[in-house]
């Protein structure tokens, strides 16, 4: 096998640079700085275990001890520039993490007071709102850059220059007295949503992603995959993508996925005969439908759920065949791409069978089991995190090469809390961005202009909205801008008919498409790095990959039983019932066959124009929400097929023919002559 080791020092480089770019690690701390974020981290997880796991706190310690430690710590982590080679922070960098931990902790303790003067706000509360906006615009601009927080700053801009807009947009503005304490001192800026959802939800799960890493699921993630696939045509990109939807719903990051398990896959395609930009893009392809996958799905679910006020267990079983479908897509792909480069799979001669390796490692699995069965049956899914990360150091003890000891428990918990300071970075700007939102109205006139610019009609609303989360997914994380979008723009969608659940999925699809889609595309440029391929053509190529992500949120809109009809009840006492529902399954899984190979221009034989053009058609009446069109559809699929599977057994018959005739003969119209 590929030693992913191999890479060139230039190559390694460049992925290091990428993944820095995503991780944002800040600075080397040392000494007792190091000491002092390492406590600090700890006493994060180990609160949020305790509120998860043992005993609910008040709201203001449930969201205001993260947004405090998580301020402080990026200010002693994170330098002022970017790029400062710095150990250790500067003065002036201990004195904002000391104003971060004043206006927070005025927060905290002033909790209750707050919400007995509001709208009657002391001028302290305005002078600390202010401060604690300006603090969490510099946090943001430290760990993600200026790109989404200078979208904070133009939307503190609107709402406070409101009326000298464009009348399209202009609303009536808010002075500094109504709009610092709206945003930073209620339960709708800094401290709403976004905050809530991490806490509740999120950083509990990326606690349990580090205690996974650690031990040793990760490693049965990809070896299980292997053994299964790996023999097969194509079978190391065919790897790829089983072992990016195992690790993928749990990672919460297509980047974090694309180099984790892409350091190990792409070396292994391109040695199976796969061009580096094809294997390049493969690996993010697959990476990115790790966010549809439950049971974690990202924080997207989370914020769906929060949205939505719909209990994550049916977010997850709204998602499940959805994401079945992206990967499905993927893996035909590829195993059209395999036939027709002629690609074979690997010698595994050596490896155990998949039924060795799972009866070995099977009890690697009981920490998702134990998050989806205790979710099932009713408990939430942050108490379901607790158990599942306990479980974790308890299996470890099974397997002497992941083995928790003190040791290791320490490192996850530290590199867990490390993990949450991205993601918190952007918690006082989405809540100034959503804030702002809130209290200008803004949301009802951008649907507006949506419905305007469409002219009502459904169809070209939506490639509004996907343009929408191409562009603004270029410059923020992809969470951040599906929360911004789905405020603005579900509404629209849902004033034409569209379902909220149906509006929320059609905008986290589209919130994931700058992680594969030039000309930001940065999983691809991970993968690319890894692959030593050109990053554009890997872009490009890794678009062509996942190009169901566009087709997804069609069906969303168009097909209201891919979401379990229009809303959950309905979903079992509708007309449609679940028979309905599982004939529109059948028909989309047969519809994604049909893509994929229209999308390859292979189905058992490289496709003519004539046939393409009709897997074009099929996939297009599979996908349509008609019985008749449905069965149409999946008739043309299995036509084609037979046609294609009966020139390739009458060319193998007239290839063995050829062995037998002489020199001076030929054969036309399948006689020798």
């Amino acid at each position: 096998m590929t030693d992913p080791q191999e890479m060139s020092v230039a190559r390694k480089e460049e992925l290091k640079r990428i993944q820095a770019k995503d991780a944002k690690t800040g600075r080397k701390l040392t000494g007792v700085w190091k000491w002092m974020i390492s406590i600090m981290g700890l006493c994060m997880v180990l609160f949020y275990f305790y509120a998860a796991g043992i005993r609910p706190v008040s709201d203001q310690y449930h969201r205001g001890v993260y947004v405090f430690l998580t301020y402080i710590m990026i200010f002693i982590s994170f330098p002022f520039w970017r790029h400062s080679n710095q150990t250790r922070p500067t003065v002036v960098d201990v004195l904002l993490a000391l104003i971060s931990a004043g206006v927070i902790g005025y927060w905290i303790f002033e909790f209750e007071n707050l919400n007995y003067r509001a709208g009657m706000e002391t001028q302290m509360d305005v002078w600390v709102s202010i401060v604690g906006i300006i603090i969490s615009l510099e946090v943001c601009r430290r760990v993600l850059g200026w790109s989404i927080t200078m979208g904070g700053v133009l939307f503190l801009a609107y709402g406070y220059f409101g009326p000298y807009f464009p009348s399209a947009i202009a609303h009536r503005g808010f002075d500094l007295d109504r709009l610092a304490p709206y945003l930073f001192l209620t339960q709708d800026g800094v401290f709403g949503v976004m905050a809530s959802v991490l806490v509740t939800y999120v950083i509990l799960f990326i606690f349990f992603g580090a205690f996974l890493q650690k031990s040793g699921v990760g490693r049965f993630f990809i070896d299980w995959p292997l053994a299964l696939a790996g023999r097969s045509i194509g079978g190391p990109a065919k790897v790829c993508v089983m072992a990016s939807a195992f690790f993928g719903s749990v990672s919460g990051s297509a980047i974090a996925n694309t180099v984790t398990t892409g350091a190990f896959t792409i070396p292994l395609m391109k040695k199976a005969g796969f061009r580096p930009h094809v294997a390049g893009a493969i690996e993010p392809a697959a990476s990115i439908g790790g966010m549809f996958m439950p049971p974690i799905m990202g924080a997207g679910g989370f914020i769906m759920a929060e949205l939505t006020n719909t209990p994550y267990v049916q977010i997850m079983l709204i998602s499940i065949f959805p994401a079945i479908l992206y990967f499905l897509s993927v893996f035909t792909m590829i195993h059209f791409e395999a036939k027709k480069m002629n690609i074979k799979g690997l010698d595994l001669d050596d490896m155990p069978s998949p039924s060795a390796i799972f009866k070995r490692h099977w009890y690697k699995c009981v920490p998702l089991v134990i998050i989806i069965v205790m979710m099932l049956i009713g408990y939430s899914p942050g108490n379901a995190a607790f158990w599942a990360t306990l479980s974790c150091i308890l299996i470890s003890q099974f397997d002497p090469e992941f083995r928790m000891g003190p040791q290791q428990v320490w490192e996850a918990l530290v590199a867990g809390a490390k993990s949450t300071l991205v993601i918190g970075a952007t918690v006082g700007v989405i809540g100034i961005i959503v804030g702002t939102i809130a209290l200008s109205g803004i949301g009802l006139k951008f649907s507006d202009i949506i419905i305007s610019l469409s002219g009502g009609h459904l169809l070209p609303a939506l490639i509004l909205i996907a343009l929408a989360s191409l562009i603004l997914g270029m410059g923020v994380p992809v969470t951040a801008s599906y929360l911004i979008v789905a405020v603005l723009a579900v509404p629209a969608l849902h004033e034409m008919g569209v379902g909220l659940i149906a509006g929320h999925m059609i905008v986290y699809w589209f919130s994931q498409n700058s992680n594969i889609t030039p000309p930001v595309c940065v999983a691809a440029y991970a993968g690319a790095a890894i692959a030593g391929s050109d990053p554009w053509k890997t872009g490009w190529t890794a678009f062509k990959f996942s190009k169901l992500l566009y087709v997804m949120p069609f069906l969303f809109a168009y097909e209201p039983a891919m979401t379990l009809y229009i809303g959950w009840d309905e979903a079992v006492t509708g007309d449609a019932g679940w028979a309905g529902i599982a004939s529109v399954y059948f028909a989309a899984a047969i519809g994604t066959v049909a893509f994929s190979a229209w999308s390859m221009f292979y189905l058992l034989r490289r496709t003519t124009m004539v046939e393409w053009i009709i897997f074009g058609g099929a996939t297009f009446l599979c996908f349509q929400p008609n019985l008749l069109s449905d069965a149409i559809g999946i008739g043309i699929v299995v036509l084609l097929g037979m046609w294609q599977h009966r020139k390739n057994k009458l060319e193998e018959a007239l290839a063995a023919t050829a062995k037998f005739i002489a020199p001076e003969q030929t054969i036309v119209g399948g006689k020798i002559v």
